[in-house]
């Protein structure tokens, strides 16, 4: 789709030279001006991705040499799959500015450098076609989370930045050596091309640990999901924000992008043990949230247990499944990232994240428990909420696999509504008030909070144009999956085969 100018481009780019420009601005509150002005232009500029026509094709594609020699493009395109993740991170960056108006009061102009920076890392992240051009944008965002945690964090700052750095990194190396392996066998780094390519099953099971790894990390998935919450905890309320909106989406985008479409036979070999691990996930992290004091930490430890669910969608290979997990992923952002807002809003009020010092909010802070309630409702999937659609969706698909898969299901989404129902009835009733003197909402959070409401309600009422847009990449994603799974199974044991493949080549026979 042409419309003059190479749109992706211009969104990534923009908010990375707009954020040069925050070095020539002295008194902090130009600097969130400046940067509020930045974010609405920046939502502006992606109007064209509004002409996005609902067919699995990339569109918006721009392809250009890059480093000839090593056969590198700079490869740009969205599809059904990408863009309700590119338009989530353009819309996170706004209320980003927000809500830290008045949170963050020492390096102004850094933190929102910051936050410009990220914002182009991870919309690159959605928007590459190469695999080199993926992991530049996948690594680039390391820098700026890193020091949102540990610059302007809480007081175990340091632990959860190197904590999040170390974990990420880690999955980071995995990832390259996958891209490489591709480069070397499939010949190119563009992603199309390596979808239509056929790889064997030895090659796919390496390839896919490598992957699945990485992604899991960024998930995270159980047992690595132990940066997550201290990095929430410690990480002002943008941070969270971002973290919980897009970042963590990161990793289940990769499982979409990569592992089902390059290593469809692996996949399917991996498909229980993933199952598996997301079922432990969704019940370990509502147990966890179960018993939590600290609001925030209640918040992180269930996002375990909402992206437990997004990981079960995918692996269950069912259009059903799938649909609920890019739903999830939407819905996830929207209502995990309100309910950080929220917290960083009361805790200007209290100085305390604790539930015992956030009681009684419902007499005083009407207007604040109502968002607080709705998100919460939100959360656990009620009825006539966004997140109702992507949890009905993946419950669909587990029960059409299995009815004890699908059994296996209830007891998180019991858990995720005894968690949240426990810590809003303590904040909207609980005794001894701590809000007597505490001022309701002002006119900023209203806003910063009336927009994720309004999507709780349209995806929650009417998500036909959200069907309409993933559908087609959907379904293209799973009939190609269904062709190419079968087409590389080999009766050799795969570890076996796949050490002497890597032995013969470290002798030189291959």
């Amino acid at each position: 789709m042409d419309f003059g100018y190479p749109v992706l481009t211009l969104l990534i780019l923009f908010p990375l030279v707009a954020a040069c420009g925050l070095f020539f601005l002295r008194a902090p509150q130009v600097v969130r001006m400046y940067t509020f002005v930045v974010s609405v232009i920046e939502l502006l500029l992606a109007v064209p991705l509004l002409g996005y026509k609902p067919n699995a094709d990339f569109q918006f594609v721009e392809r250009l040499d890059w480093v000839h020699q090593w056969n590198l493009e700079y490869f740009l395109g969205v599809d059904g799959i990408s863009i309700l993740m590119v338009w989530l991170t353009l819309a996170v960056l706004p209320l980003c500015v927000m809500c830290s108006w008045t949170y963050i009061g020492k390096r102004v102009k850094e933190f929102h450098f910051c936050l410009l920076f990220m914002t182009s890392a991870v919309l690159g992240v959605f928007c590459a076609l190469d695999l080199v051009l993926f992991y530049v944008f996948w690594e680039a965002m390391l820098i700026p989370m890193y020091l949102l945690i540990a610059v302007w964090g809480g007081d175990d700052r340091k632990y959860a930045s190197l904590k999040f750095f170390l974990y990420t990194l880690t999955g980071s190396t995995l990832l390259l050596a996958a891209i490489v392996a591709f480069r070397i066998t499939g010949g190119t780094f563009a992603i199309p091309e390596l979808m239509e390519q056929t790889f064997t099953f030895r090659f796919q099971f390496w390839a896919f640990l490598a992957m699945a790894l990485a992604f899991a990390i960024k998930v995270p998935m159980f047992p690595f999901h132990t940066w997550l919450p201290a990095a929430h905890v410690q990480a002002p309320s943008a941070g969270s924000v971002i973290l919980a909106a897009v970042l963590l989406k990161m990793g289940t985008y990769g499982f979409l992008r990569f592992c089902l479409p390059l290593t469809p036979a692996a996949s399917e070999y991996f498909a229980p043990m993933m199952i598996a691990i997301s079922i432990v996930s969704i019940i370990y992290g509502g147990a966890i949230a179960l018993g939590q004091t600290d609001i925030k930490k209640l918040v992180a430890y269930s996002s375990v247990g909402h992206m437990g669910f997004v990981t079960l969608g995918i692996f269950l290979f069912n259009q059903r499944g799938v649909e609920g997990a890019l739903f999830q992923m939407l819905n996830h952002g929207i209502v995990t990232g309100a309910l950080f807002m929220m917290i960083g809003a009361v805790y200007e009020r209290s100085h305390s994240r604790d539930i015992e010092k956030n009681m009684g909010l419902g007499k005083h802070m009407p207007a604040f428990m109502f968002f607080w309630g709705l998100m919460a409702l939100a959360s656990f999937g009620f009825p006539g909420t966004n997140g109702f659609v992507g949890e009905i969706l993946v419950f669909v698909g587990a029960f059409q696999e299995s009815i004890w898969l699908g059994m296996l299901c209830v007891p998180g989404a019991l858990l995720a509504a005894a968690y949240m129902f426990r810590v809003s009835l303590k904040m909207a009733w609980g005794q001894p008030s701590s809000a007597k003197k505490w001022k309701d909402l002002n006119a900023r959070e209203w806003v910063y909070l009336t927009i994720p409401a309004v999507f709780v309600f349209w995806i929650g009422l009417n998500p036909a144009l959200f069907f309409k847009v993933i559908d087609p990449s959907v379904n293209k994603l799973l009939e190609n999956f269904d062709k190419r799974k079968v087409a590389h199974l080999e009766t050799e044991q795969p570890m076996q085969t796949a050490a002497n493949d890597i032995l013969g080549v470290l002798a030189g026979k291959k």
